[in-house]
């Protein structure tokens, strides 16, 4: 299938699904019947031509699909009442974009907030059940059966599209803010496979948040995390080499960074300062206004960084955000401190890749080649991610080629 055809099919399924699911109320069903009706898009647009409104025929044929699947359940004739009694116009079922739409349905309060994000990841981020599960540091199988019940729970809700009261909707925006750093987390460093981003989930992550942010333009949170994707992503064409491989931050040529994004998202963090620093989102905005302020990789303000993720590890603790910290700390009062700190996440980042490569980076400040080498090792052995994996691979290679030569 052409890329072209792949990323608008893509770019289209969440607005499609949202449609089928307000009209249908099933969503199950409804995921199903757009499941065929992108396979036939796959099938019949790269040689038949693209019709002049690929939305309009995708919610055809998928409504086709749906109908005939109502008809045939007899035991549901009261469902099929209903749907059909709640029916709108075509036109307006073409024109209407359900995908923000998705996201509060998704994350209904019916649903318990790690069933939202999941539903929510592979209704409308369009990742796979293992995609999301490693996310979510869960057995695939697992996974499948929370996003199942999860779908099962939503097609029972009397008027699903119902918008929220503002009260409802806040509480919602925390869930959906949470979904969309995992979409745009997983677009930025994959999770597994042969490429290190995925520049589809991380481009619609950002126009989802974009979205949310013109609705709540005010909301420090809705700002920070569109700011922090902004001066994230503008690292992107750094990241990798001429063959795929991984660049880490301190080696990236930053003339490649994209400044206009960069200074969009300096632009976005300032404007909340006025409320001071209140959230997680605007916290680790202020931290990558920091990373993109420095010119070089040795003028970073690694005192004020850590400052902040102090200040983050306060507020949201979380064992990632403990490692961000060690790093921090070994650049601020060297390896041995950070490592210390390290070590205090043994149990609960136990086989996670990330704990051993910051191991191997912080031994390797220290001197200790052997330490770096072994932590390297085994954190290429614990990744799924290609590029991960070659990077610490080819760095526990070139160390012991180092020591060879002493």
């Amino acid at each position: 299938m052409p890329v072209g055809t792949e990323d608008l099919l893509r770019e289209l399924a969440p607005q499609v699904l949202g449609t089928l699911v307000r009209r249908f109320g099933d969503f199950d069903t409804a995921e199903d019947a757009l499941q065929e009706a992108m396979l036939a898009a796959a099938i019949q647009w790269p040689s038949e031509g693209l019709p002049d409104n690929p939305r309009g025929w995708l919610i055809q044929v998928a409504q086709r699909r749906m109908a005939d699947l109502v008809r045939a359940e007899v035991a549901r004739r009261r469902r099929e009442t209903t749907v059909y009694e709640r029916d709108v116009p075509d036109s307006e079922a073409v024109d209407h974009d359900d995908t923000l739409a998705m996201f509060f349905l998704c994350c209904h309060p019916a649903l318990s907030s790690a069933s939202a994000i999941a539903v929510t990841l592979r209704a409308v981020g369009g990742l796979t059940t293992s995609e999301i599960a490693h996310a979510f540091l869960l057995p695939e199988a697992t996974m499948a059966q929370r996003i199942s019940r999860a779908k099962k729970r939503l097609s029972t809700l009397d008027r699903p599209f119902a918008r929220p009261g503002d009260a409802e909707w806040r509480e919602r925006l925390g869930s959906v803010l949470h979904v969309l750093y995992l979409i745009f987390s997983e677009g930025h460093t994959t999770t597994s496979g042969s490429v290190l981003h995925r520049a589809d989930l991380s481009t619609e992550a950002i126009r989802l948040t974009r979205s949310i942010h013109r609705l709540l333009p005010e909301d420090t949170e809705v700002t920070g995390l569109l700011a922090l994707m902004l001066l994230t992503d503008a690292r992107r064409a750094a990241r990798t080499g001429a063959h795929g491989e991984l660049i880490p931050l301190a080696e990236q040529n930053r003339a490649l960074w994209d400044r206009a994004a960069i200074t969009e998202g300096v632009t976005l963090t300032t404007g909340t300062l006025t409320h001071g620093l209140t959230g997680p989102y605007q916290l680790q905005a202020a931290i990558a206004v920091l990373h993109a302020g420095a010119l070089r990789a040795e003028n970073t303000d690694w005192t004020r960084i850590l400052a902040l993720y102090n200040m983050f590890e306060h507020m949201a603790p979380n064992p990632m955000v403990t490692l961000n910290r060690a790093v921090a700390t070994a650049m601020v009062h060297g390896p041995a401190a950070g490592l210390e700190l390290a070590d205090t996440l043994d149990d609960q980042l136990a086989g996670n890749h990330r704990l051993d490569a910051v191991r191997g980076h912080l031994h390797e400040m220290a001197g200790d080649i052997d330490a770096a080498i072994a932590s390297y090792t085994t954190a290429a052995r614990s990744t799924t991610s290609t590029p991960e994996r070659d990077y610490l691979t080819i760095r526990a290679a070139q160390l012991r080629r180092s020591a060879l030569r002493r």
